[in-house]
C-alpha cells in the first residue's frame, strides 16, 4: 500500500483525483491540502464526495508519503518546490505547466514516454488539449509522415478553465455560446510540438491550432488534420500498431460522440482519408484523461502497476 498526499485540493483536478484514489486498492489518501480550505471537511468543496470521504482539509504538506501530486494553479507548484525540502525518493506528479518543458521532470504523456516514466519520481503531466492533440499525432510523427502543416480546431468544456469563476466560465455567459480564444498561440502548442520532435526530429511544419469553449462542462472533442499519402487501412493499421499497447488510447472505426469518453480515462481516435488528407478525431475527458486520470495512470506505472488500476471507469452515456 502507497501513501498519497495531495496539494492544492479545492480544484476540480484534485476532486477527480480524490474520487479516483479513495477507490484505488493500492493507494491510502493522508492528507488533501488547502490553504484557502483549511480546516474545512472536502466534502464541503467535493460535495460529489458526500457520503465517502470523512476527512478534513489540512493547511501543512507531509513530506513522509510515497507520492505527492501538485494540484495548485499554474505558476504555483514551482514556487512550492523550491520554498519547500522534497525528499529525493518522494514521487511528485505536478498537473501545472510549470515543469512540462523543463528537463528536470520527465512529461507525463505513457503513450511517448513510457518507461521513462516507471523509472522517475518527478512527472509533469501533460496538458488536456496537448493529451487530445499529440495522440491523435504521434503515429504519424514515429512514422516521419508530418510533411505538411497540421490544422486543429478543438473544442473544450467549461471545467477546462478551472475552478475559479471568470467572465468566460459564468453560466449565463457560456451557456449556448461558444468562443474561440488564444487562436495559433495556446499554451499546450510548445509541449506538442516538442514531443512530435522527439519522434520526428524534422518537424518544423505549421501547428495551427484554434482552441474552443464550449457550453458543454467536460471534455474535449479535437478534429486534426493534414496531408497524408496514405491509404485509409494503412492509416488504421499504423495507428493500430502505435497504440497495440495502449490501454486507454482506443483506436475506433466508428464516427466517436464526446459522451463516449467523459468519466473515463479513454482517448477514442478515429481516422477519415479526404482527398489528399487525413482527419483524425479525438475525444477526451479533460479532468480524468487530459489531467487527473493521467495522473493516476502515470503513478500506477512509477510503482510498476497495472496501468489501468483504479481507472476501468464506465462513460456517462446517458
Amino acid at each position: 500500500m502507497k501513501i498519497a498526499g495531495i496539494i492544492g485540493g479545492g480544484g476540480y483536478t484534485a476532486g477527480e483525483l480524490i474520487r479516483i484514489l479513495q477507490y484505488h486498492p493500492e493507494v491510502e489518501i493522508a492528507f488533501v491540502q488547502s490553504s484557502s480550505q483549511t480546516g474545512k471537511p472536502v466534502t464541503s468543496v467535493h460535495t460529489d464526495l458526500i457520503g465517502e470521504l470523512d476527512m478534513n482539509f489540512t493547511g501543512e504538506a507531509d513530506f513522509s508519503v510515497d507520492v505527492i501530486f501538485l494540484c495548485m494553479g499554474h505558476g504555483k507548484s514551482r514556487s512550492f518546490l523550491e520554498e519547500n525540502d522534497i525528499p529525493e525518493e518522494l514521487v511528485v506528479i505536478d498537473l501545472s505547466t510549470d515543469y512540462r518543458l523543463d528537463e528536470s521532470f520527465i512529461y507525463g504523456l505513457p503513450e511517448l514516454n513510457r518507461e521513462r516514466i516507471s523509472q522517475s519520481k518527478r512527472i509533469a503531466n501533460c496538458g488536456c488539449f496537448a493529451t487530445a492533440i499529440q495522440l491523435a499525432l504521434l503515429p504519424l510523427a514515429g512514422a516521419g509522415l508530418l510533411q505538411s502543416e497540421v490544422h486543429v480546431h478543438a473544442i473544450t468544456g467549461s471545467t477546462g478553465a478551472g475552478q475559479s469563476p471568470s467572465a468566460t466560465t459564468h453560466f449565463s455567459w457560456r451557456n449556448n455560446n461558444i468562443s474561440v480564444y488564444k487562436p495559433f498561440q495556446h499554451q499546450h502548442l510548445a509541449e506538442i510540438r516538442r514531443s512530435l520532435k522527439q519522434l520526428q526530429s524534422d518537424f518544423s511544419q505549421a501547428l495551427n491550432f484554434i482552441p474552443v469553449r464550449g457550453d458543454f462542462t467536460r471534455g474535449i472533442f479535437a478534429s486534426v488534420y493534414t496531408d497524408c499519402d496514405l491509404s485509409e487501412a494503412e492509416l488504421y493499421d499504423l495507428y493500430e500498431q502505435f497504440y497495440r499497447d495502449a490501454p486507454f488510447t482506443i483506436v475506433s472505426r466508428n464516427n466517436p460522440d464526446l459522451k463516449q469518453v467523459v468519466n473515463t480515462n479513454k482517448c477514442l481516435l478515429h481516422l477519415e482519408r479526404h482527398g489528399d488528407k487525413v482527419l483524425i478525431l479525438s475525444a477526451i475527458d479533460n479532468l480524468l484523461k487530459g489531467a487527473s486520470g493521467q495522473a493516476v495512470e502515470n503513478m500506477n506505472l512509477v510503482f510498476g502497476w497495472d496501468q489501468r488500476l483504479g481507472l476501468q471507469l464506465k462513460a456517462a452515456a446517458f
